[in-house]
């Protein structure tokens, strides 16, 4: 039985009523006074602001050439690990066309939505992998329009780190906004006249509350809460580097989730002493402090199969394992966004560089949902093909099925094919009727 030896505080949370009441105004706002509405927020927002929304592919390339020539090598290095790994993922991904009875021709067909939005954060970070994750994944898929968009500070200009990235991703239209208002930018198609079919990427509260209102007119990526990290590590994991892992996750946000699941109290209390001293140790410590002090647990399992066992409950969005035997953790692990394995393999590799997608499922949903991949952007649709002798078998069988639901329409719309393609044969067309009980 897993027991504690840091118990959170809190629960992740926030004044949910108070933003969606602030994201359906402004919806509704866009819905109503269309563009309008968008320069009159940004006129407000920006004494200096020049109407400019929209930066040009030059404009873009010759403000990301700000950025030193390393940081470039940098990003171009990310760019070509997560662009690749998405290529693999396409083409892992197949289309086929079968016969499994005579005359019944079944297909699959991988269809790119027409216009993929991605947002990019520009918050406290200048979140230029981000940029990468979203922009190159959808080019990856093969989605023939893509719109990008980030906030400025000013009104005038983003951050050149992120204008870099984006240069190498080359989405179709590049938007300067942020908040709900760009994710119904996005959604509706204003200023570039393509509606977006999906949305993906990370924001604040009011950017995933905006597309959590229009999923089903448009499809989002995940139901995105605060960024949260499970570490799970046996009693050969050094406690330093542990602790220095949950501090990495930690900075993210004063509500991010870090825990440790462990079968060594030796580890776990090691951890708990190093805690304070790696964060405090951080240039503005403030925001992993709150998290940690409010949201970090330690859980004490009796064994791996416990440990397993605990981290499928938590499903968290980024499981590392600093243990033994990884392949044990590969084939007993259910419930995670992304798997780190070893203590060669941190969670901030994943965000940055190392190919896979850092946009990831979070507040459970890794139960069900993966990260972010090219299939967010991929229609799998199906077709298939009759010949007239295999309605001798389909068409009864569908028909009596039909009748056997009462759907009487659906059985005819058989049964019309049976008497046209067989008239030479003897059908029983007479409606179900239920046994009494």
């Amino acid at each position: 039985m897993s027991s504690y030896l840091k118990k959170a505080a809190k629960t992740p949370e926030t004044d949910e009523r108070e933003t969606q009441e602030i994201v359906e105004g402004i919806l509704k706002d866009v819905r109503e006074n269309g563009e309008e509405a968008f320069r009159r927020h940004y006129g407000a927002k920006f004494e200096n602001w020049s109407g400019k929304l929209i930066l040009s592919p030059e404009e873009i390339e010759t403000q990301g050439a700000a950025i030193p020539d390393q940081l470039k090598e940098d990003l171009t290095f990310a760019y070509d690990q997560v662009y690749g790994f998405a290529v693999q993922q396409r083409e892992s991904m197949k289309e086929f066309e079968t016969e499994i009875y005579p005359g019944v021709t079944l297909g699959q067909r991988l269809i790119p939505c027409n216009c993929a939005g991605c947002y990019i954060p520009g918050g406290r970070f200048a979140h230029a992998a981000s940029a990468i994750m979203s922009i190159a994944t959808a080019k990856a898929a093969g989605v023939p329009f893509v719109t990008a968009i980030s906030p400025s500070h000013d009104g005038l200009t983003i951050n050149p780190a992120i204008l870099y990235a984006v240069s190498l991703c080359k989405p179709d239209v590049f938007m300067m906004m942020g908040g709900a208002h760009a994710i119904a930018a996005l959604a509706y198609g204003h200023f570039t006249g393509h509606p977006a079919d999906v949305i993906v990427g990370p924001g604040n509260r009011f950017v995933a509350e905006a597309k959590r209102i229009l999923f089903g007119q448009i499809g989002i990526d995940v139901f995105a809460g605060p960024t949260e990290s499970l570490i799970l590590a046996d009693r050969t994991a050094d406690p330093y580097i542990v602790a220095m892992d949950l501090m990495s996750q930690a900075e993210h946000g004063y509500d991010s989730p870090v825990w440790l699941v462990t079968d060594s109290k030796t580890v776990g209390q090691a951890v708990l002493e190093w805690m304070p001293k790696v964060i405090g140790d951080l240039p503005n410590p403030e925001v992993a402090e709150a998290a940690w002090r409010d949201y970090g647990e330690v859980v004490l399992c009796a064994d791996r199969e416990e440990m397993a066992e605990v981290n499928d409950v938590y499903a968290a969005e980024h499981v590392q394992v600093i243990a033994e035997d990884l392949d044990w953790w590969v084939n007993n692990l259910t419930n995670y966004g992304s798997l780190f394995l070893g203590e060669a393999c941190t969670v901030p590799y994943g965000d940055k560089t190392s190919g896979t997608n850092h946009i990831l499922p979070t507040k459970k949903a890794a139960r069900y949902s993966g990260g972010l991949s090219v299939g967010k952007f991929i229609k799998t649709v199906t077709y298939q093909k009759l010949t007239e002798a295999a309605n001798l078998k389909i068409g009864a069988v569908a028909s009596r099925i039909s009748r056997i639901e009462g759907m009487e329409g659906h059985a005819r719309a058989a049964d019309v094919r049976l008497r046209k393609y067989f008239p030479d044969e003897s059908f029983d067309f007479e409606v179900y009727t239920p046994p009494a009980n």
